[in-house]
């Protein structure tokens, strides 16, 4: 920390470099997805759909309706390798201030408090082994981003290879309980129907399950955030969100497949815990099924906690480049070439909220804008190729249609979670405007008054 402390001085025109390849991509993207929502969105899938075959099918469908959103993301990516993602396309697109809200709203509502979050999840599942105090289980947390600000913050490189070694990690245990599972299924399973009432029939029970799919494949492009520090970002970045997309489905397909045919689903739409449930009915893991799970729950989160450290304050970054933020966010430190003023702020905004978790709560609201900034960025696709500029080294195929699907997968979202909470939806968007927009004419006056 001192010799943070002694570089704050340091030259103002340094640069992030290009130093992750196309496995940091791959592991930004599948370690920032897998993560703990799976281990309840499979019974929650499994209630929506009502039956094994739906289930598998409500998987395999909604991974397939995810790709086009990270072809979407592949051409974008390919056209901006520069850091800084969503807020990047938004500014490319014509839009300065959708552009600046996207950073705004994602520095001061949705990026520390999933830090904050993923941390805490940590601690929880730490308990499993060592019960703690609600303090203890808050400072534990606290360790955590602690560890995982000074990882990326001292190193890009090591913070990559950590990354991609975390996400093996991860994937290693999903992979056992499926090959190990593949052994014992039972066929009768795979048409068991579940007996829940009230629960939806036929083609609306798929599309139900299809919906309760899509928060499981989100996440996937965390790497556009880090474009600009990818090594041949025209090649590296539409294969690595490609093959993401591609390892994220044939996981969770694989796991659901097992997940049937050991478990009806009526089983799997009662659980709380659904992953638990399902490796204690594997022999061999059985015995000692809680156990593996906590583990694999620790393993999971801290490679999403880890992944959001390192991507997440990029987008201030940029903005700061740009004079939309404030001006420290854009240094880069001399010696650990990272955007540490960035990654030290976001860490200490989320530490704060560790300590109020009620207000983290609240701000789990600004989902709604989230999901709006989501579904705008695919509609900059309709702006961009229109523009002379615009010159992506990867252009998706199909078209208009892929950002078309991608929309209405997120429409679809954006209507559920309304319905879910519309009035603190509603409040946190006029929030974001009313705070964000007076702040965005303040630096571009001042940006003006400087050129």
């Amino acid at each position: 920390m001192a010799n943070l402390a002694k570089d704050v001085t340091a030259p103002e025109n340094l640069e992030l470099k290009r130093k992750l390849g196309l496995s940091a991509v791959i592991a930004l993207g599948v370690g920032t997805t897998v993560g703990s929502g799976i281990f309840s969105s499979l019974g929650e899938v499994a209630a929506a759909s009502g039956s094994s075959l739906f289930l598998i099918l409500s998987f395999l469908i909604g991974g397939l309706l995810q790709i086009p959103a990270n072809f979407c993301y592949a051409e974008l990516a390919s056209a901006f390798p520069e850091d800084g993602g969503q807020y990047v396309y938004f500014r490319e697109a014509g839009s300065r201030p959708l552009a600046f809200l996207c950073g705004w709203i994602s520095f001061w509502a949705t990026d520390p408090p999933s830090i904050s979050i993923m941390a805490l999840a940590v601690a929880n599942y730490l308990a499993f082994f060592l019960p703690m105090s609600s303090f203890a289980l808050k400072t534990t947390a606290v360790l955590f981003v602690l560890i995982f600000m000074m990882l990326h913050l001292l190193s890009v490189e090591g913070g990559g290879r950590f990354q991609a070694i975390i996400t093996a990690l991860k994937i290693i245990p999903f992979v056992l309980i499926i090959g190990v599972g593949a052994f014992f299924l039972k066929e009768h399973l795979f048409l068991s129907p579940a007996r829940l009432a009230g629960a939806p029939a036929g083609i609306m029970a798929l599309i139900a399950g299809i919906s309760a799919t899509t928060w499981s494949f989100d996440g996937m492009a965390a790497p556009c955030y880090m474009s600009g520090e990818i090594k041949d970002p025209e090649k590296n970045m539409p294969k690595g969100l490609i093959l993401t997309a591609v390892i994220v489905l044939l996981l969770y397909v694989g796991l659901t497949i097992v997940a049937s045919g050991l478990l009806s689903v009526e089983e799997l739409a009662t659980s709380d815990a659904p992953i638990a449930l399902l490796a204690s009915k594997i022999p061999v893991i059985g015995d000692v099924a809680g156990t593996v799970v906590a583990i694999m729950a620790v393993i999971v989160v801290i490679g999403s906690l880890s992944s959001c450290i390192m991507f997440q304050p990029r987008i201030e970054y940029a903005m700061a480049k740009d004079g939309l933020f404030f001006k420290s966010f854009a240094k880069v430190h001399p010696k650990y070439e990272t955007p540490y003023f960035s990654i030290l702020v976001q860490c200490a905004v989320a530490i704060v909220l560790i300590f109020a978790s009620t207000l983290s709560d609240l701000l789990g609201y600004f989902t709604l804008v989230a999901l709006i900034k989501n579904f705008l960025t695919f509609g900059t696709i309709f702006v961009l190729r229109r523009k002379d500029n615009y010159h992506p080294a990867y252009r998706m195929p199909g078209g208009y249609i892929m950002p078309i699907i991608a929309m209405f997968i997120t429409g679809t979202l954006i209507y559920s979670t309304f319905i879910w909470a519309p009035i603190p939806g509603l409040v946190c968007a006029v929030l974001a405007v009313v705070t964000g927009l007076p702040v965005f004419h303040f630096w571009d006056k001042r940006n003006r008054q400087n050129a």
